[in-house]
């Protein structure tokens, strides 16, 4: 099931990006008087009442105008509605109902979308203003009166979002299933994958860059065990990003990963790493994913006794950030070792989901500390009290110590590989976070 989408949209400086940062608590929208600062769409991921949505924010709708960059800010707007489940319409109680507001409200009731609308900048405390009321003219149901700088009214307008929201009504193929996202540059083979993992043409192939723009779910059952591939449109460097249309197509990307258990990066072989792979790892790398690293088009390579393990070399340096990651040699054109591919997706996902005990990582814990004692600094030496696991997906543990500061990066690496070297975790991130005990002797 996919995360719903909210798109806010507006005239110019009725608050929308304020609101944008009210509602995933942090500053991400520049926000200024001057109608025009948010031009493209800005997304991020949030929750209300343990529901998760991804939220836009766009720049002010103008339906008329003659200037370029005004223009282009209305069909980003446009591409944000057309790919949202629900819109929230923000206008200004100050100004009330404008002609502008008239004509957005127009648009919006020729769309098959729930609407909510949010009247802003309703900032004292109490019973509504009267001048509320007026914004009915626009006929788009109940005005929400919200103040996005204090707060007021929020957990109505966001109560009212969520009611809108599709009911997960996938199949258990899909909730019983592993998700794996199949990310990667332009023409990699991303599609050829897919379509040669399910077994029939799901998803159109084309050497022309941009054929696949939004991310296709499509359900696969293999040797027992149930999958869900992800195809996604290729990740380009954001210079060579210019339509609108595959700015959403990489945001939709971007998604895919967050809620995927495995992501497979695809590299076309015959061209070999880019910085912008790193990029696409880098990202499934902080959101904590189980990765695989696959060289498509192996069969195009001219190969040698030597070929593969110059390859793997040079992969392991490209990904010296992200050392577990797992690598494959692959063809879609072929078949050739795609089933081991499934082997790697299903250990990837064990890793990532996997749970050790508290005893366990303490015989751990005291084996390393007496191999290579804590540091010290200035006659405090730091003491590693106890580690446990906190949570999965990915491997989580908690180091409790006397003293954060004393805790060097270089010791933390050392207990993660040590950790790596006796339970495995290959193909998974592992995060560790540090708390102190200051009351321990």
């Amino acid at each position: 099931m996919s995360v719903p989408i909210v798109a806010i949209i507006g005239r110019p400086n009725v608050g929308k990006s304020t609101l944008f940062n009210k509602i995933v608590g942090k500053r991400m929208s520049i926000v200024d008087d001057t109608p025009g600062v948010t031009r493209d769409r800005i997304y991020a991921e949030s929750e209300w009442c343990g529901v998760n949505f991804s939220l836009i924010d766009t720049g002010g709708f103008e339906n008329k105008t003659n200037n370029s960059i005004l223009e282009q800010m209305r069909e980003q707007a446009e591409i944000a509605i057309l790919n949202a489940n629900v819109v929230i319409f923000v206008v200004d109680l100050r100004s009330g109902v404008t002609s502008a507001d008239m004509e957005i409200s127009n648009m919006l009731q020729k769309i098959d979308k729930p609407v909510v609308l949010c009247v802003n900048k309703c900032d004292s405390v109490g019973e509504p203003p009267m001048e509320l009321y007026e914004f009915y003219n626009l006929a788009q149901g109940e005005p929400f009166a919200i103040s996005s700088v204090h707060g007021h009214g929020l957990g109505d307008l966001l109560d009212k979002v969520i009611s809108y929201f599709p009911e997960d009504d996938s199949d258990d193929l899909c909730n019983d299933s592993i998700k794996v996202a199949i990310v990667g540059r332009p023409n990699a083979g991303k599609s050829s994958l897919v379509n040669m993992l399910t077994g029939e043409n799901r998803v159109i192939v084309s050497n022309v860059a941009g054929t696949t723009r939004d991310a296709v779910d499509m359900p696969v059952e293999y040797g027992g065990k149930k999958y869900t591939f992800i195809d996604t449109a290729g990740i380009r460097r954001k210079s060579k990003v210019i339509e609108n249309i595959e700015r959403y197509s990489v945001l939709r990307a971007h998604m895919a990963i967050d809620r995927s258990d495995v992501c497979v990066i695809v590299i076309d072989a015959t061209e070999g790493f880019a910085e912008q792979d790193s990029k696409i790892a880098g990202y499934a790398h902080e959101k904590g994913k189980a990765s695989i690293v696959v060289l498509n088009k192996w069969d195009l390579v001219e190969k040698d006794s030597n070929t593969m393990n110059e390859f793997n070399k040079k992969l392991e340096n490209d990904f010296s950030f992200m050392s577990y990651v797992l690598f494959a040699y692959v063809s879609a054109k072929t078949g050739q070792r795609l089933k081991d591919l499934y082997c790697l997706i299903d250990s990837a996902y064990e890793q990532n989901s996997r749970r050790i005990s508290t005893g366990s990582l303490n015989e751990l814990l005291s084996y390393a500390t007496a191999r290579v004692q804590p540091p010290s600094d200035k006659g405090k030496r730091l003491k590693v009290y106890y580690i446990t696991q906190a949570s999965t997906k990915p491997p989580t543990f908690v180091i409790f110590v006397n003293n954060k500061d004393l805790f060097h990066f270089s010791y933390q690496r050392y207990l993660e590989n040590q950790i790596r070297e006796t339970f495995g975790f290959k193909g998974t991130p592992i995060r560790i976070i540090i708390r102190e005990r200051k009351n321990e002797n």
